[in-house]
């Protein structure tokens, strides 16, 4: 059967201040009604049922989930005690999904990615189950680039398809590349090679245990440890305590023998700054985006407000500005510099007078 896991950890401090300690952001809604955690799980109806949906997050936002989420077991609310990257979290699902069910299949994903075309997202995701289950291999969607991002980690497929599943190319993996420069960016764009990574990945739970036990040994002991006890909140904490950080790209992908990518175009974003914000927002003739805020524009373009407030907001010569306000702080930047938002977040941290705006 077929399983969610979704990953919903991360502080999301590039979306300060709208994204707070006490409500990341993905527990937000940047677009529309429906806060992103929302969104993601929602988009798999019809394809995984609530029941069937995992979520592992900071063990202070379980709350949020059973605020936001409705029809998911209890027990698969799991809150990490200590943030240890995403190889921990996967391994944690895989074991407990595989005491669930021996033929669990895993499609394990972001909570904070934003995807527009729902109908072929699902259609990719079944045949990369497809793939998984027939193949017992690892596999990922990746996605088509439509540009040099500098932004976005890269996979490297075979020139030719290894096989086709459900009318589907599916690829097998050469490399994956972290994020590159402009250059690099630009050279993989005109390749035709690379796919951008969208951390999305699909496995059939007694796969990557085997994985674990291969190329993550230290992690792969504390999920033995697992195996032999109950699946309480002290045992998994203590699971947690006693794994070494690290990512399931670095500790597993890039080191397994048999990995596939589905290459897709669906509208895919991982929302990673208020650029991207921007950039999937509803504009008018000069690239401006107020959203449901009241604004005027004078001599001004590729502007994007976010407030939460009922001020008017008016901005007058200005360009590639970002003005974003919630009941307690304003943040205004050049959108070229979005990604350096994270670094007010420690400035913050680093001052105990300002540790109360985080």
């Amino acid at each position: 059967m077929n399983y969610a896991v979704i990953m919903a950890g991360g502080a999301g401090t590039r979306f300060w201040p709208k994204s707070r300690k006490s409500k990341p952001k993905q527990f937000l809604n940047l677009f529309g009604r429906q806060t992103m955690i929302q969104k993601t799980v929602n988009r798999l109806n019809g394809f995984i049922q609530n029941e069937n949906v995992m979520v592992i997050t900071n063990a202070n936002y379980r709350h949020l989930v059973n605020e936001q989420l409705a029809g998911l077991r209890e027990s698969f609310i799991i809150g990490e005690p200590v943030a240890r990257n995403t190889a921990p979290c996967v391994a944690l699902a895989a074991v407990i999904l595989y005491d669930t069910d021996p033929d669990a299949l895993m499609v394990v994903l972001p909570a904070d990615s934003e995807i527009e075309n729902t109908d072929e997202f699902i259609t990719l995701l079944k045949t990369a189950t497809n793939t998984a289950s027939n193949e017992h291999s690892l596999v990922t969607i990746g996605i088509e680039p439509n540009r040099p991002e500098t932004g976005y980690g890269y996979i490297r497929r075979e020139e030719n398809p290894s096989l086709k599943t459900n009318g589907r190319n599916v690829y097998k993996v050469r490399n994956f590349t972290e994020k590159p420069d402009l250059n690099k960016a630009s050279q993989f764009l005109e390749s035709g090679d690379y796919l951008w990574n969208s951390g999305i990945f699909i496995w059939k739970a007694e796969t990557i245990i085997s994985e674990f036990r291969t190329h993550l040994p230290e992690v792969y002991k504390q999920m033995e440890i697992l195996m032999k006890t109950d699946k309480s909140i002290e045992n998994i904490n203590q699971f947690y305590e006693n794994c070494p950080s690290i990512s399931i790209d670095y500790g597993i992908m890039e080191k397994a023998n048999h990995v596939h990518v589905v290459p897709g175009s669906f509208g895919w974003s991982d929302v990673g700054s208020w650029k991207a914000v921007h950039e999937l927002s509803e504009k008018d003739a000069h690239d401006n985006s107020a959203g449901e805020n009241k604004a005027v524009f004078l001599h001004s373009k590729s502007n994007l407000i976010h407030s939460e407030g009922n001020k008017l907001i008016a901005l007058v010569g200005v360009e590639n500005l970002a003005l974003v306000e919630t009941d307690d702080t304003i943040l205004v930047l050049n959108m070229d510099n979005a990604q350096n938002v994270k670094e007010v977040v420690d400035l913050l941290d680093a001052d105990g007078k300002l540790k109360d705006f985080l």
